[in-house]
């Protein structure tokens, strides 16, 4: 009986040990948590005078995955085991966006997403400090998304510190570099440690009197497409009252789901991995004349539940464009270089303001 007591003792007092570390975890995370306001003017870093002068424009996007989740490695999250990729790994990654981003610094307007700025799973490499290196005749403008001073999951490897967001980079000047947070999130206390989604807006004055808003958007993952329609509403109300002053509007990035009439199941292999269930944008989202601009034929994003291979990793388009009726569409292409950096894709496009 004794025994039994100790150990039903021992029980309690690990249990009690358990129950007071989650408990100060979530209170740390409670009172370091990122709240940003609903609309937060960001700063523009190496400020640049250029006036947009031409009509014929050029876009890039791309979410680099924070240089972690290159072609070697599968996610925990995804049902992979990785959590923190190694250095050399995350390295070598940077050094092959830079790369690819380098056959690209004509482009007008490039749009990021992931980019982390001190984050123990990219090793806090400054991916912003390096690009903004490697871009000197830009400047640019952050949106920060992600910061947790830790994330205690998965509790053998916890992820720890990320500081991660949207970099937004031109050689043309802004008037307007806007942080707008989208409505809703995940429940507490799960939302201590997930993205504070948002997009970041700016504005150029063109020579005809109009604004170009240039829009780089990062939207939800992991829910179960509420947070997603709650989000779409909130930008479509900005677009729609952006297009009826008479801009022009190009929004670019990484939607976590896919265009209207999309074939989600387009790169699914035979014997390959089971698709991800995507959702699809609504064909009435916008209305008549906005265009929705990507590369059907080359694949943006792939399953990480297992390192990439091409004979059986499922494969989609969820990296894409809007943009508005006053807007024409000349070229967009994605940018294939095999997943090697990122689980995701870059995207060209090349437009003229009508």
């Amino acid at each position: 009986m004794k025994a039994f007591f100790l150990i039903l003792k021992l029980l309690l007092l690990v249990a009690l040990i358990v129950a007071l570390i989650l408990g100060g975890l979530i209170l740390y995370a409670t009172l370091t948590d990122f709240r940003p306001d609903d609309q937060l003017e960001m700063e523009l870093v190496g400020q640049s005078t250029k006036k947009l002068e031409s009509d014929s424009l050029s876009f890039l996007i791309w979410n680099i995955g924070y240089c972690g989740l290159g072609a070697e490695v599968d996610f925990f999250y995804d049902g992979g085991k990785n959590v923190i990729t190694p250095k050399n790994l995350v390295e070598k990654n940077f050094d092959g966006v830079k790369k690819t981003l380098g056959n690209y610094k004509n482009t007008d307007f490039i749009l990021l997403q992931e980019v982390d700025m001190e984050s123990k799973r990219s090793h806090y490499l400054n991916q912003e400090a390096g690009l903004d290196d490697l871009f000197t005749n830009m400047s640019y403008a952050h949106g920060i998304n992600y910061d947790v001073k830790f994330i205690p999951i998965p509790f053998t490897e916890p992820m720890g510190k990320v500081k991660s967001g949207l970099v937004s980079l031109s050689p043309y000047g802004s008037t307007e570099n806007t942080r707008y947070q989208f409505p809703g999130n995940f429940k507490w206390p799960k939302s201590l440690f997930f993205l504070d989604r948002c997009f970041l807006l700016q504005r150029f004055p063109v020579k005809n009197g109009k604004d170009l808003i240039v829009i780089n958007t990062h939207n939800s993952a992991y829910d179960d497409g509420s947070l997603k329609k709650r989000q779409m509403k909130y930008m479509k109300d900005i677009l729609l009252a952006e297009y009826e002053k008479g801009n022009y509007i190009v929004v670019g990035g990484d939607w976590n789901q896919t265009a209207p009439g999309y074939d989600n199941l387009k790169f699914a292999k035979k014997g390959g991995q089971e698709p991800i269930d995507q959702i699809a944008i609504d064909f009435d989202y916008m209305p008549k004349g906005w265009i929705w601009a990507y590369d059907p034929d080359t694949p943006t994003n792939r399953k990480t539940s297992e390192p990439y291979d091409k004979s059986r990793t499922f494969r989609t388009v969820i990296d894409f464009y809007l943009i508005s009726p006053n807007v024409k569409l000349n070229k967009v292409k994605g940018v294939d270089v095999d997943f090697q950096y990122s689980d995701h894709q870059a995207v060209y496009m090349e437009v003229v303001l009508d």
